[in-house]
């Protein structure tokens, strides 16, 4: 009997792990989503990332708050990967994966690619970046509910959320 109980419990436990670790993550509240381009200069761009919703709340307040570091997505951390040595906006970056971070503002947004790329999306340490840039962030011709990268052949990546179109170039 004790047998049958701990073969039931290690079975139950095998069950459970697999279930979880098999999670459908196309049916959280933030979806996941992919964009790549190949670059006219012939580097290869991929963004992985979750999209969070609007949802009726302001960004810059209860959503991507001003002023603070965010994950720039939901989830896990967003993945930016360059296929070559690139230049974002006028800036060397190296070929590699990177955790894509921000500091949202209504005025500028400080774009931030951390070093430390396989992690959870709140966990940010500002002596792993390797690099960042200050761009102007505009408004949208019209709203996105989920959180958008785009990226054009030109090297023109944008980040649409809300009414927010945030552009930064990558060479």
């Amino acid at each position: 009997m004790k047998k049958i109980f701990v073969l039931t419990l290690i079975v139950g436990l095998f069950t459970a792990m697999t279930s979880s670790a098999q999670e459908d993550k196309s049916k959280r509240a933030s979806p996941p989503d992919a964009v790549k381009e190949t670059l006219a200069s012939g580097a290869t761009v991929s963004i992985n990332y979750s999209q969070p919703s609007v949802k009726g709340r302001k960004i810059g307040g209860e959503i991507a708050p001003y002023g603070k570091v965010w994950r720039t997505g939901a989830n896990e951390a967003t993945i930016f990967e360059v296929s070559k040595d690139v230049k974002v906006e006028g800036k060397a970056l190296p070929k590699g994966k990177y955790a894509l971070h921000s500091i949202p503002g209504e005025n500028e947004w400080t774009i931030i690619f951390n070093k430390k790329w396989d992690k959870s999306g709140t966990e940010y340490n500002a002596a792993d970046d390797a690099l960042s840039v200050k761009v102007k962030p505009g408004k949208a011709a019209s709203a996105t509910e989920k959180m958008t990268f785009k990226i054009e052949k030109s090297g023109k990546v944008s980040l649409l959320w809300g009414t927010v179109v945030v552009p930064f170039t990558v060479k």
